[in-house]
């Protein structure tokens, strides 16, 4: 004997599939990744070198991380050298003291 009917089958799946949407729907911001980047950049006259860490937005890539940081910098008289890597929130820690008054001022 067939303990559910057509039609009570088909409601109860329609509410665990909203449920299940608005559960994804409400946790989405918590899957998107903080991108942060540690970059070399030098000014001229007289030559000046610094390491910093900046926060990515979009893509986290080294060509997103260039293409942002770029004129982040220029904008302040530096030129961007190289992305040194392209990084989660997990690696800001390490990264921290090496970066000094650059971490996150770009």
């Amino acid at each position: 004997m067939n303990i559910f009917r057509f039609g009570d089958t088909t409601q109860h799946m329609k509410h665990i599939l909203l449920a299940l949407g608005v559960t994804l729907a409400l946790s989405a911001p918590a899957f998107a990744q903080d991108c942060f980047a540690d970059y070399k950049a030098k000014q001229d006259d007289p030559l000046r070198l610094h390491y910093g860490v900046a926060q990515i937005s979009g893509a986290c890539s080294a060509q997103a991380a260039q293409a942002q940081l770029g004129p982040r910098l220029a904008a302040q008289g530096w030129t961007l050298l190289s992305i040194v890597s392209t990084f989660g929130s997990e690696g800001l820690n390490e990264r921290k003291q090496r970066a000094g008054s650059n971490y996150l001022r770009f």
